[in-house]
């Protein structure tokens, strides 16, 4: 890790390991899906599960990423990926990261086509009806994410410190053709590393201190984001604990050649960040002040958030011990 890729307190960005992340999640699955004969494909990110940032990443410190197959449907696959750290002078190393990834295999003739995918041999068939169940979760979550699009309203001048308004935050850019594929269409992890951008302008304004990111919910790609479009990034708090920060960031994409489709809601997610003392301890955060039923609608719905990934957390820690 360089020092582009890290923010000033010497911690790496959240968005370069996802990042680097997806790039290892569409080569695994590309590879997959040309296995078979008929079109050649590339594998096109439409989720990512929920991503624990589990340990922060240095500068000098060696990343490896690992990446798994880990069910197939017939249209779909999920990947697993893990992120170890390595610190190269005292041979240490650390799980850093770990995600699921769901791709779908688009033909490179014709971006609409969905090819199928070959399958895989599973280890035992308890392994392969934990997959199902995660694709049929996914599934679920990615149509119902779908269906609650609402609208981002620009935050009001002079807004009082601590609330929503002051620190929301957007980001413009201009889709070129080193942010695509084969296709054309943006890297998945290019937008979600300008996703944590964004979140972490936020989160920094809120705390005015180092901020790293904790995790990530599950990022929804809804529609395909074209060269030449024009994106723009928002990033708002819904919730605050004593802890930690969950905001969430829009993608929406417009055309610059194509006026007629105007702007639509490209990819959707909920990224939870921490505030760091100089030691990188974590510090406590300012409360968030609520205004209005729609703020306080978004805030009661992420400590619902909050509170169920605490008990997640909480389960997981006691069948460990």
């Amino acid at each position: 890790m360089l020092p582009d890729d890290a923010n000033i307190m010497g911690n790496v960005h959240g968005g370069i390991i996802l990042k680097m992340i997806e790039e290892a999640g569409g080569i695994v699955g590309t590879r997959h899906c040309n296995t078979q004969s008929g079109d050649r494909c590339l594998a096109a990110l439409v989720r990512v599960e929920k991503t624990e940032f589990l340990s922060p990443v240095f500068i000098g410190e060696v990343v490896h990423v690992s990446a798994d197959i880990t069910y197939a449907s017939k249209h779909s696959l999920e990947v697993q990926v893990k992120v170890m750290a390595e610190n190269i002078l005292t041979g240490s190393k650390k799980l850093a990261n770990k995600a699921a990834l769901w791709y779908v295999p688009c033909s490179l003739q014709n971006v609409e086509k969905i090819m199928e995918v070959p399958p895989i041999k599973y280890v035992s068939a308890e392994q392969e009806e934990e997959g199902r169940k995660r694709y049929e979760a996914q599934k679920t979550e990615r149509q119902e994410t779908k269906a609650r699009i609402e609208e981002v309203m620009p935050p009001p001048p002079n807004a009082e410190r601590h609330t929503v308004g002051f620190s929301q935050s957007s980001l413009i850019h201009l889709v070129g053709p080193s942010d695509c594929t084969l296709h054309d269409y943006v890297h998945g992890g290019t937008t979600m590393k300008l996703m944590d951008e964004v979140a972490g302008i936020v989160a920094a304004r809120h705390c005015n201190t180092n901020i790293v990111t904790a995790s990530v919910d599950a990022i929804n790609f809804h529609r395909k984001i074209k060269k030449g479009c024009v994106v723009t990034v928002t990033g708002r708090l819904t919730f605050v604990s004593n802890r930690s920060m969950e905001i969430e960031v829009l993608v929406d994409a417009a055309s610059l050649v194509e006026k007629e489709k105007g702007k639509y809601r490209a990819v959707s997610a909920f990224f939870t960040f921490i505030s760091l003392d100089k030691d990188n301890k974590p510090l406590p955060v300012p409360p968030l002040k609520i205004e209005g039923e729609e703020e306080q609608r978004r805030s009661d719905e992420g400590k619902a958030r909050y509170l169920q990934s605490k008990a997640k957390r909480e389960a997981e820690k006691g069948r460990q011990q």
